[in-house]
Protein backbone atom coordinates (compact mmCIF):
# COMPACT_ATOMS: atom_id res chain seq x y z
CA UNK A 1 0.00 0.00 0.00
CA UNK A 2 1.38 3.06 -0.70
CA UNK A 3 1.00 6.29 1.46
CA UNK A 4 -0.85 8.26 -1.02
CA UNK A 5 -3.80 6.05 -0.13
CA UNK A 6 -3.55 6.28 3.97
CA UNK A 7 -5.23 9.51 5.27
CA UNK A 8 -4.59 11.50 8.30
CA UNK A 9 -6.78 11.12 11.58
CA UNK A 10 -9.42 13.10 11.57
CA UNK A 11 -8.08 16.44 13.32
CA UNK A 12 -4.23 15.46 12.75
CA UNK A 13 -4.23 18.51 9.51
CA UNK A 14 -5.68 20.89 12.66
CA UNK A 15 -2.82 20.30 15.03
CA UNK A 16 -0.21 20.20 12.59
CA UNK A 17 -1.67 23.83 11.16
CA UNK A 18 -2.05 25.11 15.11
CA UNK A 19 1.59 23.80 15.87
CA UNK A 20 3.22 25.46 12.85
CA UNK A 21 1.56 28.66 13.80
CA UNK A 22 2.74 28.53 17.31
CA UNK A 23 6.32 27.75 16.21
CA UNK A 24 5.79 30.77 13.76
CA UNK A 25 4.97 33.20 16.26
CA UNK A 26 7.64 32.47 18.31
CA UNK A 27 10.01 32.47 15.55
CA UNK A 28 8.59 35.79 14.68
CA UNK A 29 9.14 36.79 18.67
CA UNK A 30 12.42 35.82 18.50
CA UNK A 31 13.36 38.13 15.33
CA UNK A 32 11.90 41.03 16.96
CA UNK A 33 13.49 40.71 20.47
CA UNK A 34 16.92 40.21 18.64
CA UNK A 35 16.26 43.20 16.50
CA UNK A 36 15.35 45.48 19.66
CA UNK A 37 18.67 44.18 20.84
CA UNK A 38 20.77 45.08 18.36
CA UNK A 39 19.16 48.58 17.66
CA UNK A 40 19.71 48.89 21.88
CA UNK A 41 23.53 47.96 21.08
CA UNK A 42 23.67 50.30 17.64
CA UNK A 43 22.07 52.82 19.85
CA UNK A 44 24.65 53.33 22.09
CA UNK A 45 27.28 53.72 19.43
CA UNK A 46 28.93 57.28 19.74
CA UNK A 47 27.75 58.73 15.94
CA UNK A 48 31.94 58.47 15.13
CA UNK A 49 31.27 54.58 15.85
CA UNK A 50 28.36 54.36 13.63
CA UNK A 51 29.92 55.70 11.12
CA UNK A 52 33.27 54.01 10.63
CA UNK A 53 30.54 50.89 10.55
CA UNK A 54 28.83 52.68 7.67
CA UNK A 55 25.60 53.19 9.33
CA UNK A 56 23.95 56.62 10.68
CA UNK A 57 21.55 57.29 13.94
CA UNK A 58 18.54 56.91 10.71
CA UNK A 59 19.78 53.31 9.97
CA UNK A 60 19.06 51.77 12.95
CA UNK A 61 15.59 52.54 13.11
CA UNK A 62 15.37 50.63 10.07
CA UNK A 63 16.80 47.09 11.39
Amino acid sequence: MTTANIHAPLGAVTVLRVVDAVANVKESILEWYEARQTRKALAQLSDAQLDDIGLSRSDIAKI
